[in-house]
């Protein structure tokens, strides 16, 4: 176009006359396809070429190389023809014509000004800059905005926070001070009731001549001991010898609404006074056995008022069958019923219990050494107390096999049975019990039970844990074989049954009842040696408690198995071999608290005191008939010990006053104490129990000729139970007066139980009241 601009006039003139249009598109395609270097020259050759040829035979695409140009088929090839059939007479040139004609100046058009905008200078670039710079200002007040608000919307963040953060610890600061007075209000109130119930236990815990002394101390003192809850229980039998009979209707008018238990055990009561049980019409629990003057009219009075009765000892009274004629009438409720050594009423009795209501709620019942019940008699309790569970016959010498079998027909509930003192059972009996799902049983003395017993334990009762089969001497190793599968049991008594060996225990062991195991008493099996020690530190790890008393054959190895058992707590080792390096190796535990080693006369002082230095939770010490230990032992407990509660030094002759005086001085938690036997202690010893062993329960003194009957009547009025002789030590001691060791011809009379032997001048008092 730039050629055209500057051309002749006459050239001018001639391209007007034509198709001026035409040729711009022509020049123009040919620019665009070929982009030559040198684009005027370029254009005009073109000119002239197409001034030579002429403008007839102009085209849109006469610029461009035909190397260059697009493939273009032919129209009449199209599917126009392929569908309608048309043919080439149809297209005509000047169709083509006008066609090309329109599409080279639409295409003209569209390039042309484009390429017309590309290269006109524009004439609104100061309007058009102006624009941008405003756009340009808009977006940098935007950019600087958004920067702003982004700060400042940081800030009120960072304030909300600050404020919320702040309105939390206030929250918290009102809830800290609201919990303080809280608390503060709790605390008082609660320093209040708990003094209270601290003056409550306090007062709880005395006897009810202690409580009549305190409420004479002071006004307030006598406050406390109105309240209602310490007159919940009265227990008159430690006050039976002085408190009179007045004083009791006193006492039990007075508080008749709120008694629930009370005791007259071993009281002497007029016919009046056991009236005046009938006004304590919430009685739960009353206790009248061994009350000579308690009579079947007494026993109206009180079970026509006291309906609510559960619990009720008539043990060792003389009680008939009008009594029993009572029981089922108004002791509607009834649960324990003991009618232990009650030889007056007759198996007639017994069937009366079936009258009214009966006593069908009774649970407990205990027939100790009522002799006169036969085999019918047994059959009126099973038709009347069906629900029975818990059954004791002590001391029943008529006890027969028969007489058990009738109890049983009817009461299929029976889950425990105390058979002590009854030599006619035989294995007859738990053939009987069969029907029953026994979980306790305890048997002692009984020489007609065998093996076969055991067997039917087995097969029968497979939830039994409590067997209790003291000095049966027809059990042998057997019967450990039939225990053996018993996973529930937990505790074994097989005491003095001297034919069990390592081979029964063994078998024992190896099955699934060693498990649970917690107890396991074999004193005085003497065929038990050191192997079944070690098959038991292997199979029984939760066992509590063992006792190996007087078993021979046991050493030191076994005490060295004995250590393994983690669990154990308590352990007899009383009449063994053990020596001073056994007590070293059983420190090693470091658990025990109690240790029975009495009549070991292998072990020193030296073995006591290392033992003592590794076990300083020690509560319980038995070293009586040691005669060889003397005040080192005593200062080894005061040292390590210092919680030690029960301490057993009978037969040990020289303890002297010196060690107990440091005992008293450490351990002040001592509740039982023994020290028969030793004859060297004076009544300086009460005095250092006095100041350092306050809480002092039972007190033995047997035997100590230096303590006086004077200090010894003192010392009664501080413990509960007390015996004291002032008498030579005898012979089975092993040592003379002066504990000098006695010959072999002096010594002739080996018994060794202290209860059996109860001499000359002996004292003896259960909380002495004055």
């Amino acid at each position: 176009m730039a050629s055209l601009r500057f051309a002749s006039p006459r050239l001018r003139n001639y391209f007007k006359e034509n198709y001026i249009p035409q040729v711009c598109e022509a020049l123009l395609c040919g620019l665009l396809a070929t982009c030559p270097e040198d684009p005027l020259k370029y254009l005009e050759e073109m000119i002239i070429a197409i001034m030579e040829n002429g403008l007839e035979s102009l085209l849109w695409d006469i610029c461009i190389d035909p190397s260059m140009k697009p493939k273009i088929r032919r129209l009449s090839e199209t599917y126009l023809e392929q569908l309608f059939g048309l043919d080439d007479q149809l297209m005509t040139p000047e169709l083509m014509i006008k066609a090309c004609t329109f599409y080279t100046g639409r295409l003209l058009k569209t390039h042309f000004c484009i390429w017309r905008e590309t290269m006109t200078p524009r004439t609104n670039e100061v309007e058009i800059l102006a624009e941008q710079m405003e756009r340009a200002r808009e977006y940098d007040n935007f950019r600087l905005q958004k920067c702003v608000f982004h700060h400042w919307h940081s800030y009120v963040k960072h304030q909300k926070e600050q404020r919320k953060d702040i309105l939390q610890r206030i929250q918290q600061i009102i809830y800290c001070r609201r919990l303080v007075t809280i608390l503060i209000k709790w605390r008082d109130k609660a320093k209040q009731k708990y003094k209270k119930r601290e003056d409550e236990l306090i007062f709880s815990n005395l006897s009810l001549r202690d409580v009549v002394i305190c409420s004479q101390v002071s006004r307030s003192w006598l406050l406390m001991t109105q309240m209602s809850s310490l007159w919940n229980g009265i227990d008159f039998s430690t006050v039976k010898n002085i408190i009179t009979d007045k004083y009791i209707v006193s006492i039990l008018q007075r508080w008749r609404l709120n008694v629930l238990r009370l005791n007259f055990h071993g009281c002497l009561l007029r016919l009046k006074t056991l009236r005046s049980v009938s006004l304590c019409r919430n009685l739960q629990e009353l206790n009248v056995s061994d009350c000579p003057t308690l009579t079947d009219e007494s026993m109206r009075y009180i079970s026509e008022s006291c309906s609510g009765v559960l619990y009720l000892n008539l043990s060792n009274t003389t009680i008939t069958n009008r009594t029993m004629r009572l029981l089922p009438r108004h002791f509607h409720n009834l649960q324990n019923l003991s009618l232990a050594y009650c030889r007056k009423f007759t198996d007639k009795g017994l069937q009366y219990l079936n009258l009214g209501n009966g006593c069908h709620k009774l649970i407990y019942l205990d027939l100790s050494g009522c002799t006169q019940i036969s085999v019918q008699g047994f059959r009126n309790i099973a038709n009347s107390c069906t629900g029975i569970m818990h059954l004791t016959i002590n001391d029943m010498p008529t006890l027969t096999d028969n007489c058990v079998k009738a109890l049983v027909e009817k009461c299929h509930r029976i889950t425990s049975v105390v058979f002590i003192g009854a030599p006619h059972i035989s294995d007859c009996t738990f053939k009987a019990l069969s029907n029953c799902d026994l979980r306790k049983i305890r048997f002692e003395g009984n020489k007609r039970i065998t093996d076969e017993c055991f067997k039917l334990i087995d097969q029968n009762y497979p939830n039994i844990n409590h067997i209790y089969m003291a000095d049966c001497k027809g059990i042998t190793d057997g019967s450990l074989k039939s225990l053996s599968p018993l996973k529930q049991l937990t505790v074994l008594n097989l005491a003095n049954c001297v034919r069990i060996g390592d081979m029964g225990l063994k078998q024992f062991l190896d099955g699934p009842a060693s498990k649970k195991i917690r107890e396991l008493n074999l004193s005085n099996c003497i065929y038990l040696s050191d192997a079944s020690i070690a098959k038991l530190s292997e199979c029984c790890s939760n066992l509590n408690y063992l006792s190996l008393r007087n078993c021979e054959h046991l050493t030191d190895l076994g005490v060295e198995h004995i250590v393994n058992i983690f669990s154990l707590v308590s352990v007899d080792l009383s009449g063994t071999d053990i020596t001073n390096e056994g007590l070293m190796i059983l420190s090693r535990h470091r658990k025990l608290k109690e240790l029975s080693l009495s009549e070991c006369d292998k072990i020193t002082d030296v073995g006591i005191q290392l033992f003592c230095k590794g076990s300083p939770i020690l509560e319980h010490l038995d070293v009586s008939y040691c005669p060889q230990l003397s005040d080192d032992i005593i200062k080894a407990l005061a040292i390590y010990c210092i919680s030690l509660t029960s301490l057993s030094i009978a037969g040990c002759p020289k303890i002297t006053d010196t060690g107990m005086e440091m005992l008293s001085a450490k351990c002040h938690y001592l509740h039982i104490l023994d020290v028969s036997g030793c004859i060297l202690l004076t009544d300086q010893m009460l005095e250092d129990l006095k100041m350092g062993c306050k809480q002092l329960r039972i007190l033995k003194m047997q035997y100590c000729r230096l303590i006086s009957m004077k200090a010894a009547k003192k010392m009664s009025s501080i413990v509960q139970h007390q015996e004291y002789s002032s008498a030579d030590p005898p012979l089975w001691f092993g040592y003379d007066c002066e504990g000098k060791p006695l010959t072999e011809q002096q010594d002739t009379t080996p018994f060794k139980d202290l209860e059996l032997t109860m001499k000359e001048s002996t004292y003896s008092s259960e909380e002495e009241v004055v």
